[in-house]
């Protein structure tokens, strides 16, 4: 017999450690194949993989290849169904079958993980009625509880997220990058919930994540100091994104330690956690695992495609909280941008209109690729 002692005990890998730490490990990615041939499910059992997320761009390269869909594009047509329809079945069968695989993680956490998010149609992005009409469909077709509508952090999203969250739907806000905005998010969820509160909704079923994007800031600064060139600007390159993630944790701390959300809290609510999202390094200069490593924080979410959940499998770097130590830097990093020059709010401002525009075109091309799809069967998408 072997008596496992401090020697012999197994090593726990960096995914065990990050999820220590209270990192939530989701996957930013889905397809049919990936559900079907359990390649899904063995990243539950083996990965630390504990959630999923979707968007419009990853439904794209899903769906527009046909893989998987051929049998279920051919009962569409048959049925004449327009493209709208179409990919409306074809994404929340996918994400309804992606629920039932993380149902077991739902219920053993109490529904804080084993969630899988569903986007509202980009194209309505910037019209509050419409988003929350839209929420509520996408619950219903789902229909599983694990499921969390994605709503934009627009402004005419912030107040789809109240009314969504007040009704008893669980949100993903997404698309959020300036810390001002990621304010009012923190604040309609805070109303959603008062609202909820107020219809008698049981408030501990209700939960939310903010999906803060990373790397595209990075990318976006970082093309401007490189223009600006001096020695300065150059040793600002790679620190602009982890500075202002790192102060959106500071800014969660804040308000879910407060007067309006202790009472909330009394009625069993449950906190908005920080997402990181866009956690995949678009510079090959920076290290791949350079999100996660660096934005380890208790009671967060990190959403990684593959590529970077199997890199830091096999070189992250988990040393620990990275983000509740650094909030003076990440001060003085983003006051260091400023002062050459480079508008943080211009910079804010535009990644959230290219982030909806980039998932409108997106959603146009999966549109455009089952269009085709349904047409080669003889049928008339439209």
């Amino acid at each position: 017999m072997i008596t496992v002692t401090e020697s012999t005990a197994p090593t726990a890998g960096p995914l065990e450690r990050l999820s220590a730490e209270g990192v939530s490990i989701w996957l930013d990615d889905l397809s049919r194949r990936r559900i079907e041939s359990g390649n899904l499910a063995e990243l539950v059992r083996t990965g630390n993989v504990v959630g999923v997320t979707t968007n419009p761009s990853i439904f794209q390269a899903a769906i527009g290849s046909g893989e998987g869909y051929e049998e279920q594009l051919a009962d569409l047509a048959a049925r004449r169904v327009t493209v709208d329809e179409a990919v409306r079945m074809m994404t929340t069968a996918d994400v309804r079958a992606a629920a039932d695989v993380l149902r077991p993680v739902y219920d053993a956490t109490g529904g804080r993980d084993g969630r899988v998010s569903i986007e509202v149609d980009p194209r309505l992005a910037h019209d509050t009625r419409a988003t929350v009409a839209e929420a509520k469909q996408l619950a219903w077709l789902v229909d599983r509880p694990n499921v969390m509508v994605k709503i934009p952090a627009t402004k005419a999203g912030l107040p789809a997220i109240t009314e969504v969250i007040g009704l008893g739907i669980s949100v993903n806000v997404t698309l959020i990058f300036s810390l001002e905005r990621y304010g009012e998010v923190m604040d309609a969820y805070l109303a959603g919930l008062e609202k909820a509160a107020a219809r008698g909704l049981d408030l501990s079923a209700i939960h939310s994540v903010a999906s803060f994007f990373v790397s595209r800031v990075d990318s976006e600064i970082d093309k401007r100091l490189t223009v600006l060139g001096s020695e300065e600007a150059l040793a600002l390159k790679g620190r602009a994104a982890l500075a202002n993630a790192r102060l959106a944790y500071a800014a969660y701390e804040e308000v879910f330690s407060g007067r309006r959300w202790l009472a909330l809290a009394g009625a069993k609510a449950t906190k908005q956690r920080p997402l990181w999202a866009s956690t995949g390094v678009k510079d090959p200069a920076y290290k791949d695992t350079l999100y996660v490593d660096e934005l380890v924080a208790p009671g967060t979410v990190n959403t990684m495609p593959e590529a970077t959940l199997k890199a830091v499998a096999d070189h992250g770097v988990i040393s620990g909280d990275t983000v509740t130590g650094g909030y003076a830097q990440a001060r003085a990093d983003l006051a260091a941008v400023e002062r050459l020059g480079i508008s943080y709010d211009e910079v804010v401002r535009r990644l959230e209109d290219e982030g909806v525009a980039k998932f409108e075109a997106a959603w146009q091309d999966l549109l455009d690729a089952v269009t085709k799809s349904l047409d080669s069967k003889g049928v008339d998408a439209e």
